[in-house]
């Protein structure tokens, strides 16, 4: 089990990294398109999902890496 969350968290932190900066730098284009009075609704779109995705995917990381920590201490104390 505790492999389990150190493996999710491995995974999770650097993909919601890449999702939040990628999300951001789309969003930027988007705001380029409109003060140029270009379409820009589905790219801000999409970009805010992405945005939003990889703050949530690096949150679930984040309690993951809690988890991984809690058991590490429980087994250090002898509890687990």
């Amino acid at each position: 089990m505790n492999e389990d969350h150190y493996s999710r968290w491995n995974l999770f932190a650097p993909l919601g990294l890449l999702l939040t900066g990628l999300g951001a730098s789309m969003l930027g284009c988007a705001t380029i398109r409109k003060s140029k009075g270009k379409s820009w609704f589905l790219n801000g779109t999409i970009a805010l999902i992405v945005f939003n995705s990889g703050l949530a995917i690096f949150g679930e990381s984040v309690k993951e890496r809690a988890l991984y920590e809690v058991e590490i201490k429980q087994k250090i104390q002898g509890n687990g």
